[in-house]
């Protein structure tokens, strides 16, 4: 298995960090007209990534993933489709728990193979609403904190 960095978001990751995002949202979002492309392509270029805390997963020094953090929300998770299944997913959703304990998230409803990810990461709904923009049902999800166990013993 490789090795998966990560580490934050910088400016020139831009152009590799937008066609990851574009060719993940246009698979898991196949529901969504326009998806990974044009105004939301945009949004994710002027908006997101300038105001969300962002990190970026490398494997063989290539960009294969972004995680965007808006406090302890993944306001997002993508990871290119040909590194989809090898841990990155898992590794950011982890650096994400690490720097905050108690993570949430929505989801698309119709995006089955994320919510399935994101249940075997101990991810729990909490509710739904239908997204304003595209009309379709997102599951709000947290996964609590996670408490170790580990005891120390004095010598």
């Amino acid at each position: 298995m490789e090795e998966i960095i990560i580490r934050r978001y910088e400016a020139s990751d831009e152009a590799a960090v937008v066609d990851l995002w574009s060719r993940a949202v246009k698979l898991a979002h196949p529901f969504i007209e326009g998806e990974g492309e044009g105004e939301r392509a945009r949004k994710l270029r002027e908006i997101y990534l300038v105001a969300a805390d962002n990190w970026v997963a490398e494997t063989s020094g290539a960009a294969v993933g972004l995680l965007g953090l808006l406090g302890a929300e993944i306001g997002g998770l993508f990871v290119a489709p040909e590194a989809q299944g090898r841990g990155v997913g898992r590794a950011l959703v982890e650096h994400a728990a690490a720097l905050h304990g108690e993570v949430t998230l929505e989801v698309f409803e119709g995006n089955t193979r994320a919510r399935r990810f994101y249940d075997l990461m101990g991810f729990i709904e909490r509710g739904r609403r239908t997204d304003e923009e595209t009309g379709h049902v997102l599951i709000s999800m947290r996964r609590p904190a996670v408490r170790t166990t580990e005891t120390v013993t004095a010598r």
